[in-house]
């Protein structure tokens, strides 16, 4: 039987107090973390990006088949991934946990397990955070902090006429991941003996339970001298961030269907459940790839990168924001992403 310690054992400070020790400090501008009033930064001549994200449990995950360590993992990644989409670079997170008595010390230990290990492969420091009492399962709020040199930081409203829209890695894995594990879970409906069926499906799975943010990306356009005119990550699908682009730029796109990067797994998944590959790309959402626009001298240098794909391209706002089919048909985009509101 697996050890179950009761968190009223440590009470909030012993607690927050097990899970924090022993972290060490990895950024010149954390010149105090956890262990004061409040965590002490210190960034210079560098602009400061602060992004916050909030997880409710059974609006954002479900732990039926979420593992707590990777719940953890991926609330920091998706953190660092805010920052790399303003083109910067994440350096201090701090967490927030609203816990009802159904967890134990253990538990939250594997989910700090997860952060932690998400803030040693990215370099980012720990530096604070909260728990208190929930009556509504988990509650995780997460803030990252992160720097950006003061001529290189991007924004979504930058985007010009004629200028190339690109992606970064392949798009509806994760998506196709969540359906997997909704189907498993329907099938599964408390069998104690059920083992679930994810041969040849682990990159799916991957992308929806454990995400990457895309570091990789920034430091490829850093290293070719290129700064994007614009730039998001896709949290909410391709559409819906390209329709936020091209509402705050104040300009229209065409991007087409035949150049949408989707990766081989993802596509037999969307045949075998009957979904349109298309509609799965454009919409599915939590890829966490990056979204951006460079100018169109940029192409030739753009193009020869690793892990970015030309889809199309910015046009004047009167155009409107269309998918052009391998017919050559253009469809409206519309806003289909996933949205708690609507739950």
């Amino acid at each position: 039987m697996e050890k179950r310690t009761e968190i009223s054992t440590l009470g909030e400070f012993g607690l927050i107090r097990h899970l924090t020790d022993k972290i060490e400090l990895k950024n010149e501008s954390t010149l105090k973390g956890i262990g004061d009033d409040a965590a002490v930064l210190d960034y210079k001549e560098k602009e400061v990006l602060v992004t916050t994200d909030l997880l409710l449990e059974g609006i954002h995950f479900d732990l039926t088949y979420v593992p707590l360590t990777h719940l953890g993992y991926k609330s920091a990644v998706v953190n660092f991934s805010d920052i790399y989409a303003m083109n910067g670079r994440p350096k201090q997170i701090t967490i927030s946990l609203g816990v009802s008595k159904r967890f134990s010390v253990e538990d939250l230990e594997a989910f700090y397990h997860g952060v932690k290990l998400a803030c040693n492969i990215y370099g980012v420091d720990i530096v604070g955070g909260d728990t208190s009492a929930s009556r509504t399962g988990l509650t995780i709020s997460i803030t990252c902090i992160g720097e950006a040199n003061k001529e290189k930081v991007v924004y979504r409203n930058g985007a010009k006429e004629t200028d190339l829209i690109c992606v970064s890695g392949d798009l509806g894995a994760a998506y196709m991941g969540l359906q997997l594990l909704e189907r498993e879970k329907q099938v599964f409906n408390g069998e104690s003996n059920f083992k679930p069926d994810f041969a040849g499906k682990e990159y799916l799975l991957e992308r929806q339970l454990k995400p990457e943010a895309r570091k990789d990306i920034i430091e490829i356009l850093d290293q070719a001298g290129i700064v994007p005119t614009s730039m998001m990550d896709i949290s909410d699908g391709l559409s819906s961030e390209l329709l936020h682009i091209s509402e705050q730029s104040k300009t229209g796109c065409r991007i087409y269907e035949e150049k949408i990067p989707i990766d081989y797994q993802t596509a037999v998944q969307a045949e075998q459940f009957n979904m349109n590959l298309t509609t799965v790309a454009l919409n599915g959402g939590e890829d966490y790839e990056l979204l951006f626009t460079v100018p169109l001298i940029d192409h030739d240098k753009v193009a020869k990168l690793p892990g970015i794909k030309i889809i199309g391209y910015v046009t004047k706002e009167p155009l409107g924001n269309y998918l052009v089919t391998r017919d050559g048909t253009e469809i409206a985009l519309k806003a289909q992403g996933w949205n708690s509101l609507d739950e």
